[in-house]
């Protein structure tokens, strides 16, 4: 287990930004260093307490996803070693935590993919029967396998403020209002490039024991206009994981995500706004566990 980073320090690069869990800094006009710390966001707040080898294990996954998902849509990985952009005396805040990525255009929508009902897309469905306007059948239970996966965007949050679900169509707007004449078409893009690697993926995790609930996939252009794949892909922080074996339907399934410390959270009297409350160690303990059984069992690798 490595020393838990809360927050990187680099001081050889100029620092754009911090995100919730990644800090963000400019290599140069075309290129960016993306740190990935060990915080932990819940309800969008983020947590006081570090979990151990969470970057690490957020890195792993995402490079394991980029390479086996790269022949469905170009992504944001440059292959340059992060070691050899920052000083000497900093390579150890990168290592096995950081990635050389390209500078792109995001677009102003998330991209979630739900194969399940479970989250907020249950809360939706038990009010209305839909989920970001989908329709759904009636009468289907917590948790329950929709017959076919669905596009379900969210339009994007200041810190410490929550995602809004939307509809396609009200995403493919504010792509629209956002981006311009192409926003719309590149709307509809990220909806089937993310349905595809959902699918794909989802193929994959199931061979291993693991059913993938839900995910979401952020989007990016270059100066062509190319769609490309950012952020991250499929780890514990954007998806939920279920271990195949105990998913039973009518119920919230254990999982191998951040879902664990939700539910601790959901047990304590916090209106969810910041600042987020300290964790017991042993929920820390546990979430760390978690996470790395989460690459260890998806890949077929230790973590190194």
């Amino acid at each position: 287990m490595s020393t838990p980073l809360f927050e990187s320090s680099i001081k050889s690069l100029p620092l754009l930004g911090r995100g919730k869990v990644r800090d963000i800094y400019a290599v140069d006009d075309d290129k960016l260093l993306i740190v990935a710390s060990d915080r932990l966001s819940a309800f969008d707040v983020i947590l006081p307490d570090p979990i151990p080898d969470k970057g690490r294990v957020l890195t792993a996954m995402a490079d394991f996803w980029f390479a086996r998902l790269g022949h469905i849509v170009a992504n944001q990985l440059t292959g340059i070693a992060p070691e050899s952009v920052v000083a000497a005396s900093e390579r150890d805040q990168v290592q096995g935590r950081a990635i050389v990525v390209k500078r792109l255009k995001p677009l102003p929508v998330e991209a979630v993919v739900r194969g399940y009902v479970i989250g907020s897309g249950w809360k939706d469905y038990q009010a209305s029967g839909a989920i970001c306007g989908v329709a759904l059948p009636a009468g289907l239970k917590q948790a329950a396998k929709l017959l076919q996966p669905i596009f379900t965007p969210a339009t994007k949050a200041d810190a410490g403020e929550h995602d809004e679900n939307v509809s396609f169509e009200q995403a493919r707007a504010h792509c629209a209002a956002v981006i311009g004449s192409q926003g719309a078409a590149l709307a509809e893009q990220a909806r089937d490039v993310a349905l595809s690697l959902y699918r794909e993926a989802a193929d994959y995790a199931a061979g291993r024991g693991i059913i993938i609930a839900d995910t979401k996939f952020e989007f990016g252009v270059d100066a062509t206009g190319t769609l490309h794949l950012i952020d991250e892909a499929l780890t514990p922080d954007s998806s939920r994981f279920w271990p195949a074996a105990d998913y039973r339907e009518g119920t919230s399934p254990p999982s191998f995500d951040k879902q664990y410390v939700r539910d601790y959270l959901e047990t304590l009297d916090w209106n969810k706004k910041a600042p987020g409350p300290r964790l017991p160690a042993e929920v820390i303990a546990r979430t760390a566990d978690k996470y790395r059984e989460a690459y260890s069992r998806l890949t077929g690798r230790q973590l190194p």
